[in-house]
């Protein structure tokens, strides 16, 4: 295979990658906490077995959105969002996650924890419990937790030290080196935050990988009728 068919086939598949990225964009479209993300494009170098060397592009990482999204009130007790930057910080078997999607409920030990159980971790990184016989809960801007006027914990937001470190997991989890609290930033009870995804503009940029996909693939065709050409010719 010749340099242009090694650069094609090395793009298709970045387009690949970048088709399911878009896919599962879409999918999240109304996903409570969901952040959208990109593919990046980056330059690889191949050293060949003659010169010159043959530069490609190669699809080897993903760029998390961070940009707020609307709020959606709905009036749950346990239902915060985040106005600003940062995360909740959730306890999973895999370890410590971050998280946008702030819809919690307690458990049989009174913990709040997310939809797939994972216990909500305050300011100092422990769980956070509300009393069962608590008849009103409030949260500050602070995220200061209150049960019938008393303070009972601090939900904490976090935030990555390098935002580079951010690499997303599953769903609406991501997981992150070192850790900082989230400054600036606001908790606001009973409301939850949309995904970030806007579908229209997804939908666009499918169409458009698409068809750089069939662009590409017609090139591989015309190149493999071209080589089949050749070498029945010289068969003769």
């Amino acid at each position: 295979m010749d340099a242009a068919g090694y650069a094609t086939l090395n793009r298709q598949s970045g387009l690949m990658r970048e088709m399911g990225v878009v896919a599962n964009n879409i999918a999240n479209s109304s996903t409570t906490g969901f952040r959208r993300e990109g593919v990046v494009f980056s330059e690889f170098v191949a050293a060949l077995d003659q010169d010159p060397s043959l530069s490609m592009a190669h699809a080897s990482g993903r760029h998390v959105d961070l940009s707020q999204s609307t709020l959606s009130q709905t009036g749950g007790q346990f239902d915060f969002a985040i106005q600003g930057e940062g995360f909740f910080l959730v306890e999973t078997p895999q370890g410590e996650r971050l998280t946008r999607a702030g819809s919690f409920t307690p458990s049989a030990e009174g913990e709040l924890v997310t939809p797939d159980g994972y216990r909500l971790l305050d300011a100092g990184g422990a769980p956070v419990f509300v009393p069962p016989d608590a008849r009103g809960i409030a949260l500050a801007a602070d995220g200061t937790l209150s049960a019938d006027g008393q303070p009972i914990a601090q939900v904490g937001l976090w935030r990555p030290t390098d935002p580079l470190s951010l690499r997303h997991q599953a769903g609406t989890m991501f997981a992150a080196g070192e850790l900082e609290p989230a400054e600036g930033a606001t908790v606001l009870q009973g409301m939850l935050e949309d995904s970030n995804v806007e579908p229209v503009s997804e939908i666009a940029r499918m169409i458009e990988v698409q068809r750089a996909y069939e662009l590409g693939q017609k090139f591989l065709d015309a190149e493999d009728e071209r080589v089949r050409g050749v070498i029945q010719a010289l068969g003769r």
